[in-house]
């Protein structure tokens, strides 16, 4: 047999806050029901998901999760992006609903992804296809392991307490031959993560750090993406 297809089943406290937060992402409801289950289904040109409703359910004790493998991660994230900043004026980085941004993982071979935390709290894994092409490696010195081994435990992981843990550690040891722009990458992705945290003053200390660091022309046009990440981060602080 060929041709079958699998539609993720998830958890979630309210069908309609479900489905209101999809069809921001674009998404159109396929289903729906309240009685003898209340469940609804979801769809995004080829991307299904259905959700059933617990009463009391708890989102932040999910465990639910799902993988989405496309060939333009880039262009899936800027869509929800969009439809997030037409409906909530912002990007939400924080709190639940919640998206990250599309980078490199360490644990799944380098392949870029991101995640969409909905309001059931369930982890949607977008991954680039390994079939896709795979954008220039980027350089890796202390402080690019650093980020790396951070994203592992805190977009992969939801570990976000371990994450700060190592990304305050390198920003203590500062080394003459550290890597500007990887400073910069690493100074706004812990903005980031003092936003998930609630931590506003944090967030804004490390994004003004960030726009501190001296940067040659080259340099710049590097950490475009970065800066790009901290006009959104500085948008969402106001």
């Amino acid at each position: 047999m060929t041709n079958e297809r699998t539609v993720p089943l998830l958890p979630c406290a309210s069908i309609d806050d479900i489905e209101t937060f999809y069809g921001v992402l674009g998404f159109h409801t396929t289903y729906k029901q309240r009685k003898p289950n209340a469940c609804v289904g979801v769809q995004r040109e080829d991307l299904h998901l259905q959700f059933f409703e617990i009463p009391g359910f708890d989102p932040e004790q999910s465990y639910g999760s799902c993988l989405v493998i496309t060939a333009d991660i880039e262009g899936l994230h800027r869509a929800f992006a969009a439809g997030m900043r037409a409906a909530y004026g912002k990007v939400l980085v924080s709190g639940t609903p919640r998206m990250t941004r599309p980078r490199a993982r360490k644990n799944a071979d380098g392949l870029g992804g991101f995640s969409v935390i909905d309001p059931g709290g369930n982890w949607i894994r977008v991954f680039r296809d390994a079939a896709a092409p795979m954008p220039a490696a980027t350089p890796a010195g202390r402080l690019a392991k650093a980020l790396a081994n951070a994203v592992v435990q805190a977009d992969s992981r939801g570990s976000v307490g371990q994450a700060v843990r190592i990304l305050d550690s390198a920003l203590a040891r500062p080394r003459a031959d550290d890597d500007p722009v990887e400073q910069v990458e690493v100074l706004v992705y812990r903005a980031e993560l003092a936003m998930v945290l609630h931590d506003p003053q944090t967030a804004a200390e490390m994004l003004t750090r960030a726009r501190s660091v001296t940067l040659t022309e080259d340099e710049s046009a590097r950490a475009a993406s970065a800066y790009g990440n901290a006009a959104e981060l500085a948008a969402a602080l106001r």
